[in-house]
């Protein structure tokens, strides 16, 4: 499919210099090829093959993808986004509302992250001890109850 896709794009590509003047109108070695065609210019991405159709607006060259890539591009989205679900599904990861977080979720985290920041000092504490440094105590917290 990937190589159909790249044909497609040279097809374009060499449709574009036959047929409208041919004039390159940015660097070759850059990530981006664009060509003037009669229609426009077709911008071409050499890291991804994606191309895009451009028109030029009050001075700003404005490019929107072919409709070929627009699809790929959103299966793309589509094949990720399951993939991330059955991956979060698999890990126990709940699926999220976008909801703020209720003040017991939020102290919650915030008591793990601190277990791990405390364990994090522990494992520092025993590693300067083993090079001979003397190890840096914390500053006490206050009670936070």
């Amino acid at each position: 499919m990937a190589n159909a896709h790249r044909l497609t794009v040279v097809a374009t590509l060499a449709a574009g210099t036959l047929f409208g003047s041919g004039m390159a109108l940015a660097e070759t070695q850059g990530r981006y090829v664009l060509e003037r065609t009669q229609s426009g210019i077709i911008r071409m991405d050499t890291q991804t093959g994606a191309i895009s159709t451009c028109t030029e607006q009050t001075g700003e060259l404005i490019c929107r993808m072919a409709a070929d890539d627009r699809d790929a591009y959103e299966a793309d989205i589509a094949a990720l986004e399951k993939r991330i679900a059955a991956l979060e599904a698999k890990a126990g990861v709940p699926a999220t509302d976008n909801a703020p977080a209720t003040e017991q979720e939020f102290n919650t985290a915030m008591d793990r992250m601190e277990g791990f920041f405390r364990r994090f000092m522990g494992i520092v504490k025993e590693f300067q001890g083993e090079f001979g440094q003397a190890p840096v105590e914390p500053e006490p917290q206050p009670d936070r109850t």
